[in-house]
């Protein structure tokens, strides 16, 4: 079954709310996240288009996975970067390129997100192994949490 990535309308809050929760449990953060946090930030997303925008990959009609992109002018970079602040794909739909194919559509094409950013960056653990393994093979570097790929 084919699967697409897209921008996430509010119909589809309630998965990614889930899907949030879930990452928080499987790979927890500094600070635990609520529901109603969630909500929250995809209402100011909506509400503020520019400060980012939250996208999820359909398959059928179930929504599988979720991202949040933030957008930042960095100096470091001379431009804008996109950070990719979450990055959820259900258990039973990872090791299928999906995570990849959304990289791949930021790094490739504008249709998630416009303008093209000079960087893509993201944070991940340092004992989530497989997607380090995922984000080095695509070719972010980094230390420790913090990863980078200048497009």
């Amino acid at each position: 079954m084919g699967f697409v990535w897209r921008p996430a309308i509010p119909t589809d809050d309630d998965a990614i709310a889930s899907m949030c929760i879930a990452l928080n449990v499987d790979d927890p953060g500094v600070v635990p996240v609520s529901s109603d946090q969630v909500g929250r930030t995809l209402v100011k997303l909506r509400e503020e288009p520019g400060r980012g925008r939250a996208v999820v990959c359909e398959m059928g009609e179930t929504i599988v996975g979720y991202a949040l992109l933030i957008s930042f002018w960095s100096n470091e970079f001379g431009g804008e970067v996109l950070h990719v602040d979450e990055l959820f794909i259900d258990e039973s739909h990872r090791g299928h390129g999906l995570a990849t194919n959304l990289l791949e559509r930021l790094v490739q094409e504008t249709s998630l997100w416009f303008p093209k950013p000079v960087a893509l960056a993201l944070e991940v653990s340092p004992t989530n192994h497989r997607a380090r393994m995922l984000y080095e093979r695509f070719g972010f570097r980094g230390n420790n949490m913090a990863m980078s790929r200048r497009l």
